[in-house]
């Protein structure tokens, strides 16, 4: 555990990738084979469930250290992590450390998630007490499942391929997919001769760069192809071994949540790997495609639920919008040309023809301009922009720049007043970062949406001060401030809602900028939130 730990507290302090890079070498080389495996899941996001709640290890905390529940909360108020503010809170452990690895207490983890709450007590106290204050804090870490050490999956595999003799595209596709670190050895995982017969698993995804520079520098436009860019969960759907398996970029397998596709179990060809959008989808057509997604917000119903009822299947009807084909009768066609992977899907989805699988189209264009004028038309069915994808381009692994690029629309905006700050987590523990934000409705202020990322370090000290300055209330760690601070919020798509007061719901809202040019009694109107709902939102 305490070699887990420096790693952890070094890669936290760092900002470097390449002395990050070197720490996780580092411990590649070094550490029990186990305690590797147990690493790769970690930050591939295949960490334990959570065996105690947040609630319950405060109260533990509490009892054993006398503080009550006030003093706690200031604390943690303070601190803004849990995981920090027990360890700093509960005595530094006493006893001989046991040298247990990393992979014992994690295991101890799961096996504890069907034990009564005294058994898991005692285990949390007992590895308290013989800890050092950084081990506690780690292990606090894996308890509550918050890692946020600036580590990727991709520097993962590069700090991998330097240990192991496999190429990175290799390891990536290794650790894709539905594995378990305890089932799962290092050299079955990662060794040179291994062969996983794993028929669910995924390759990795192929992400884009937004476009940046003009268009003319990608050369001539009879060397790309055009596709609208859709607002779904990025997915696979693979047909191997008989079976048929869903995958979400996020890697979770999702087969279940989406019934919708289990036709396509008896008429997909065997070994196919299909890349495309989750989408719901209405059967209205407009003169540019033959179907109209509906928002993110009407697949959000979907989203978390164990079982879908018969009303979310009519009101949010799922179909699959592909666009690239992996594999093909068991063959690897990511080193294909795109052109050539292109042709294929077309016809297996032509050989389907079944209305939950869709092409996604091809947008004819003769050159850039035509293109750009293309583009300002994406709202009208229901796109978030283009992609632009290289004809003679290979389906490469991760973030690439040159070969694939999103061209997304600009955001909707909307200026709005500031009128509750809280406290920001990890390094912003300190400053008032998260803010609530408001419309005018008729001689009221109304909330209606929240951000927290858009300004720069010295903006953010900015608007403490302000919030430190100007708090009228205090609710907890909430404070109301006086509303005069006016800000462009951003954001992707608008829905109605019925959790709000404001009866609508913003999708990726951030500040994008601070308009110090603008009072207070200049901000939007609700009347203005909903003319945008009429127009680009969906309504429930």
């Amino acid at each position: 555990m305490k070699k887990f730990s420096d790693l952890v507290i070094s890669l936290g302090t760092s900002t470097k990738t390449n002395d990050k890079l070197g720490m996780l070498v580092s411990y590649f080389e070094d550490a029990d084979d186990r305690d590797k495996v147990w690493v790769i899941a970690i930050f591939s996001g295949r960490r334990p469930k959570r065996s105690v709640s947040s609630a319950i290890l405060q109260e533990w905390c509490m009892e054993l250290t006398g503080i009550p529940p006030w003093l706690f909360e200031e604390c943690y108020h303070t601190v803004g992590d849990l995981a920090e503010t027990l360890s700093l809170l509960v005595p530094e452990g006493k006893e001989e450390a046991s040298g247990l690895g990393l992979h014992h207490y994690l295991e101890q983890l799961i096996l504890l998630e069907k034990s009564d709450m005294g058994n898991r007590k005692s285990f949390i106290l007992d590895a308290w007490k013989r800890m050092t204050r950084s081990e506690m804090f780690v292990f606090n870490k894996l308890i509550t499942g918050n890692f946020r050490i600036g580590v990727s999956q991709k520097m993962i595999i590069n700090a991998l391929a330097k240990t192991v003799r496999l190429e990175p595209s290799v390891i990536a596709h290794r650790i894709s997919g539905n594995w378990d670190p305890i089932h799962f050895p290092f050299s079955e995982l990662l060794g040179s001769s291994s062969v996983i017969l794993d028929h669910s698993r995924p390759y990795p995804f192929y992400l884009a760069y937004a476009l940046e520079d003009d268009l003319p520098q990608l050369g001539d436009p009879a060397e790309w192809f055009a596709e609208w860019k859709w607002d779904g969960i990025r997915g696979e759907i693979i047909h191997r071994n008989g079976q048929l398996f869903v995958w979400s970029r996020g890697e979770e397998l999702m087969t279940e949540k989406f019934p919708e596709y289990a036709p396509l179990q008896e008429q997909l060809p065997e070994g196919i790997v299909m890349d495309g959008e989750i989408i719901c989808m209405s059967t209205a057509e407009s003169d540019m495609v033959d179907f109209f997604p509906l928002p993110f917000a009407a697949l959000q119903t979907r989203i978390g639920r164990k079982n879908i009822t018969k009303k979310q299947l009519v009101e949010a009807p799922v179909a699959f919008i592909a666009y690239d084909l992996l594999e093909y009768d068991g063959e690897d066609f990511r080193e294909r040309p795109q052109e050539e992977r292109r042709a294929m899907l077309e016809k297996v989805v032509r050989e389907i023809h079944h209305p939950v699988l869709r092409l996604s189209p091809l947008i004819p264009f003769h050159d850039w301009n035509e293109l750009v004028s293309i583009r300002l038309r994406s709202r009208e069915i229901g796109s978030e922009g283009l992609m632009l994808k290289r004809k003679k381009s290979i389906y490469q692994t991760g973030r690439k720049r040159g070969d694939w690029w999103k061209w997304k629309i600009d955001p909707l905006v909307i200026d709005a007043v500031m009128v509750y700050a809280q406290k920001g987590h990890g390094r912003r523990s300190n400053l008032y970062t998260d803010y609530t934000f408001a419309v005018r409705n008729g001689d009221q202020l109304l909330t209606f949406t929240k951000a927290y990322s858009g300004l720069t370090d010295k903006e953010f000290d900015e608007v403490d001060h302000f919030v430190k300055k100007h708090s009228i209330e205090k609710f907890g760690p909430v404070r109301t401030v006086k509303p005069e601070l006016v800000f462009e919020i951003a954001f992707e798509g608008i829905a109605a809602s019925k959790r709000h007061k404001s009866g609508v719901a913003l999708r990726f809202p951030r500040i994008n900028r601070w308009r110090k040019d603008k009072k207070a009694d200049e901000i939007n109107t609700l009347e203005d939130l909903r003319q945008m709902l009429e127009k680009y939102g969906v309504r429930k």
